[in-house]
């Protein structure tokens, strides 16, 4: 009797260069996943930077979270989208390391899918000598009482991710202030370089994120 080899899923990773803008991205996205739902594409991990941007998920009932609104946050400098993931408001920009896997998944469970993003980002602060948790009635990453990485994701038909994280390496916190970060009041919002109090080199932190990415879900 001759046992089948369990191969590791190939993932390709893709890094955008520069700033991309939110639309681009999001267009992409939605291309990759036509691609993966037919197989034209391995498993997919999209990486990149946008320019100042606020999104709101399908949680928000409406613009509550939006602060002052979005002709006030058009006019600081920023794009606001309605987008189809899951989650309320939260901001990208500078700074922010934004991940956006487009994987079929073998284990249709999407908590679980979210607890194993959460844990990527939580051994990535682990190599940083941080200690991040999930909170238990939120998704997402914290260190201490502040949030440190956001997430909204989307299921499609075939069980194909997309969407994905937000992790603040040195973002500029002040853009937060004019929202109400995934609706939550309680907590307020931090970054890898104010946690260390020393600045961070996004490439090094973007490796150590695709390195714990590819050991979870290949």
């Amino acid at each position: 009797m001759t046992l089948e080899k369990q191969t590791p899923t190939t993932i390709e990773v893709r890094r955008l260069p520069g700033l991309t803008p939110y639309a681009e991205a999001w267009d992409l996205q939605k291309a990759l996943v036509r691609l993966r739902k037919n197989d034209g594409i391995p498993d997919t991990f999209v990486l990149c930077e946008h320019p100042p941007v606020y999104t709101v998920g399908r949680a928000a009932k409406d613009a509550g979270n939006l602060g002052a609104g979005e002709k006030y946050l058009r006019a600081l400098g920023a794009e606001v989208f309605w987008s189809d993931r899951g989650g309320d408001a939260t901001f990208h920009g500078p700074g922010q390391i934004v991940g956006y896997p487009i994987l079929r998944l073998k284990v249709r469970d999407t908590h679980a899918y979210l607890r194993e993003l959460e844990g990527v980002l939580i051994g990535v602060l682990g190599d940083y000598g941080l200690e991040g948790w999930h909170h238990p009635e939120y998704t997402g990453v914290w260190v201490g009482e502040k949030k440190i990485a956001a997430i909204g994701v989307k299921f499609t038909s075939g069980w194909i991710t997309s969407h994905g994280f937000a992790l603040n390496v040195k973002t500029d916190l002040t853009w937060f202030d004019r929202i109400t970060p995934c609706g939550i009041k309680e907590f307020g919002v931090t970054s890898l370089s104010r946690e260390l109090d020393r600045d961070i080199s996004l490439a090094e932190v973007e490796e150590k994120v695709v390195d714990r990415f590819l050991r979870t879900f290949r």
